[in-house]
């Protein structure tokens, strides 16, 4: 089951990546409107558009920067998970995870709505959650 395991985590990663290049697909759009990469000051970092750019445009940014936060204790969890030997249960907790970040990363790019985002927050956070809860069980239980 390691494979399985493994799996979720390799198709957040190419998330990640998507939501990176769709980050780069609205912003120097909008950036060329404003003069290009050119009329950027010098040493200026992503944060700098926040008051430039329209909120609909940076609010994939914003996912993007919240997929490089807690998603990596998903990481750590899901190779611990898969060393030790994961479970059926395991796996779709994983998968649950990754979907309901895709679904809060849709809906935070698009419609941004921060009730409906906070619930999936913290769904994925209870998955995360129980998947680091049973990484620990197993790795404390093991002789």
């Amino acid at each position: 089951m390691q494979a399985q395991m493994l799996a979720p985590a390799a198709v957040l990663v190419l998330w990640s990546l998507f939501m990176l290049l769709w980050v780069a697909g609205t912003r120097l759009p909008a950036m060329r409107r404003m003069g290009g990469l050119g009329a950027a000051k010098p040493g200026g970092r992503g944060q700098d558009l926040e008051t430039v750019l329209p909120p609909e445009i940076n609010w994939k940014s914003h996912n993007y920067t919240h997929l490089m936060e807690q998603p990596t204790l998903f990481y750590a969890v899901s190779a611990i998970i898969a060393i030790v030997g994961a479970g059926r249960i395991d796996v779709r907790l994983a998968w649950g995870y990754v979907v309901v970040r895709i679904v809060h990363s849709m809906w935070q790019a698009t419609i941004n709505r921060v009730p409906v985002r906070f619930l999936l927050f913290l769904l994925s956070t209870m998955l995360l959650m129980a998947l680091a809860v049973r990484a620990a069980v197993a790795t404390l239980s093991a002789s």
